[in-house]
Order: C-alpha cells, then sequence, then structure tokens
C-alpha cells in the first residue's frame, strides 16, 4: 500500500503515531522505535503494510519504502511540502474514508514539484480542490456583502472574492483571479501575488 505521511506525533520513547493519506483511507497507524528502522518523515511517500499489533489498539506501521524524489533533500522545496501536506491534515483529520482524488493530487504535484515554481504548484492543485469540493467561487459576488464585484476582486480564505472595501485588503488583477479560477493556472501572476495567495493559502483549506 501507498500513502503520503500528512502527520505524526511522538508518544512515549521514541514512537510515533503516525496518519497517512491513501488513496481511499486516512490511516492512523502505530510506529514503534527501532534501530532497524528506517527513516520517516512529514510528507515522505511511502509504501507501507498496515498491521494489527498486541502491543497496541491502533495498526501497527510497518514494512516501510520511502518512495523518495529528488526533491527531498532540498531545503526550500521540502519546507514548502511540508507546509502544504500540513493543510491536507487539518482539512482532511475528521476523515476516515475518501475518494482517491486527493492522493491524485499529492501525486500530480509531487511530480512537478522539483521542476516549477512549489507555490504556484500549490496553488494551482488548490483551486483544483476547491472546485472537487464545489467551494470555488468562479461568479465574482462578494461573500460579505453579497454584491457583484464590478473591479478587481481581492480574495481571503479559501480563495472567497470580495471588494477591495468590504476586506480591506489589496487587491488582485481581475483576469488574472478569472483565469486561475478557469483554467486552474497562476502563470500571468507575479510572483509577488503568488506569495500572497501562499500565505492565504497558509490560513486553511
Amino acid at each position: 500500500m501507498q500513502g503520503y505521511i500528512i502527520n505524526f506525533n511522538r508518544v512515549k520513547d521514541e514512537d510515533l503515531i503516525v496518519t497517512v493519506l491513501t488513496k481511499k483511507n486516512i490511516l492512523t497507524l502505530y510506529r514503534f522505535y527501532g534501530a532497524r528502522h528506517s527513516h520517516i518523515n512529514l510528507g515522505y511517500k511511502i509504501d507501507f503494510e498496515a498491521k494489527s499489533s498486541i502491543k497496541s489498539t491502533i495498526p501497527q506501521l510497518s514494512g516501510v519504502l520511502h518512495l523518495a524524489h529528488k526533491w527531498n533533500l532540498v531545503h526550500d522545496r521540502m519546507f514548502i511540502w511540508q507546509a502544504y501536506i500540513k493543510l491536507f491534515y487539518l482539512h482532511l483529520k475528521d476523515v476516515d474514508e475518501i475518494h482517491d482524488f486527493y492522493f491524485d493530487l499529492l501525486d500530480e504535484c509531487s511530480s512537478i514539484w522539483h521542476s516549477q515554481n512549489p507555490k504556484r504548484v500549490a496553488i494551482e492543485a488548490y483551486t483544483k480542490l476547491l472546485e472537487y469540493e464545489g467551494r470555488l467561487h468562479d461568479e465574482f459576488i462578494c461573500f460579505n456583502c453579497e454584491q457583484p464585484i464590478q473591479d478587481n476582486p481581492t480574495l481571503i480564505r479559501s480563495f472567497l472574492p470580495a471588494h477591495e472595501k468590504c476586506v480591506w485588503s489589496n487587491t488582485f488583477e481581475r483576469l488574472h483571479v478569472k483565469n486561475l479560477f478557469s483554467t486552474k493556472s497562476c502563470m500571468f501572476m507575479s510572483d509577488e501575488d503568488v506569495d500572497r495567495l501562499w500565505k492565504i493559502m497558509l490560513e486553511g483549506f
């Protein structure tokens, strides 16, 4: 079975409680400490087994093989990836069974993470997630006053459009936002705008 480690917490000694996103499930597994165990980290894609154990009430994470990517050793890219992965955990932590959309989306991101600006990859993937969940508000209606936005919009958490005067935040070029929402591409956005969108996304899915 394959999955992405989206969270882990240390418990007694060096043991871990690990949360793994697979194609169909969010699994909570126990990782017993041992010198022969391979190293794992937040955001790693792994091949593994989930085994029942008499030592724990939850299944044991066993037979772990890290399915490494080139960029796992590139600090800046790995740092952004781990921040991105944490958002998935917070968004899905109360879910057990899920559609393979989420696993496939991470697979798609990880395959191009090394060759593109990772913040752009994450933002474009996030718009796909919003659309998949029916939360992409591309009609440009202000979430606050519920009136049409005729000028350049600003965006808040979940990329909700709003009037500048309603939230007192800097705007984005209307056509660029429209292009992002329709094509899931931020190609025409400046790096400064991408950084702003990244910060908005970090507020939560």
